[in-house]
């Protein structure tokens, strides 16, 4: 009986790993959006960066349910990494795009004895103090990350020796949208496996989930780790493709305006994290082109309509004051 339960869930998982025709369809749009609208690549590019860094808070968050203001700091330290090894090193950008990986993935790993214990609360405090250390450490250091002005003079070479980054930013948009789907398919097969299914368990009862054996203290620092590995590439990318790495990469809007993707987009799914990102980078470039100084208040507006009337009904104005379901 248990191992036809336990088939029977092997089973299950398989039918989640197998793609959709619409997926396709999604990532094949995705990839012809910069041949079809050149005007817009750079922010085909933007999008691309900031759905991965979203994907990779929900790894922790959504999966894990480890909540965290602080993400921004691998986020930022892959950015700089990345930046840093273009300028002093070598420009080749699939190098350093994997040094920032390998850094970040360290730094994350050491931050991960700081959300080992505690309350949801102490995690927020922890990891928002992670970032904070972080952004200092990169304004002070201004020999070395150009404090407050930014690391400038970042040239990148040729993807693979033979695409060179243009002005359009069709490159840098087809580069991206590549370590997206590269990462979006690790992060695919680890949540739909068995040690994602771990994941979930913790996520719903921490103390259940070590009654039966699981080894909740390593799982966290694992999921941790690789989060911060892909938060890192996200940041890699961005001070690849723009050629810059400042304090901005460090500062707490990024934190709070990934953890608002997810809102959005929703957790515990991947593709919450790129419908969020696209959503909320496309309210953002249309509401400051028409509000420039009150944009803000319309994505708040927006997100309290979706906390009280439900991602699902938003969209649906007439359901809005019957009962829930």
């Amino acid at each position: 009986m248990a191992a036809g339960k336990g088939l029977d869930f092997q089973a299950a998982l398989l039918r989640k790993t197998r793609w959709r025709p619409l997926e396709f369809v999604v990532w094949l749009v995705a990839f012809s959006l910069p041949l079809v609208m050149p005007s817009h690549a750079l922010m085909v590019n933007e999008i691309a960066i900031v759905a991965l860094f979203a994907m990779s808070l929900d790894l922790i968050l959504g999966y894990t349910g480890i909540v965290s203001l602080g993400h921004a700091a691998f986020f930022g330290f892959g950015a700089y990494a990345a930046a840093l090894f273009a300028k002093l090193v070598m420009p080749d950008p699939t190098v350093g795009l994997l040094v920032a990986i390998v850094l970040s993935g360290a730094i994350g790993a050491l931050a991960s004895v700081t959300i080992l214990r505690g309350s949801d609360l102490t995690r927020l405090m922890v990891t928002l103090g992670t970032a904070l250390l972080l952004l200092e450490l990169a304004n002070k250091l201004d020999w070395l990350t150009g404090g407050a002005d930014g690391l400038q003079g970042v040239v990148m070479g040729p993807v693979l020796g033979l695409f060179e980054f243009d002005l359009f930013g069709r490159t840098a948009a087809w580069y991206s949208l590549s370590i997206v789907l590269l990462l979006f398919l690790l992060m695919r097969r680890l949540v739909q496996s068995p040690f994602g299914a771990t994941l979930k368990a913790i996520r719903d009862n921490r103390l259940r989930a070590m009654a039966i054996g699981i080894p909740v203290a390593s799982r966290l620092v694992t999921i941790y780790t690789i989060a911060a590995a892909i938060a890192g590439a996200a940041g890699a990318l961005l001070a690849q493709t723009t050629g810059f790495a400042s304090l901005d990469v460090l500062a707490f809007d990024r934190s709070a305006d990934v953890m608002l993707m997810l809102v959005i987009g929703g957790v515990g799914w991947l593709y919450g994290g790129i419908a969020g990102a696209i959503v909320f980078k496309l309210l953002q470039d249309t509401l400051s082109t028409v509000t420039p100084q009150y944009w803000m208040f319309w994505i708040g507006l927006i997100l309290v309509l979706l906390v009280l009337v439900g991602r699902d009904r938003l969209l649906k104005p007439w359901t809005w004051f019957g009962r829930r379901a």
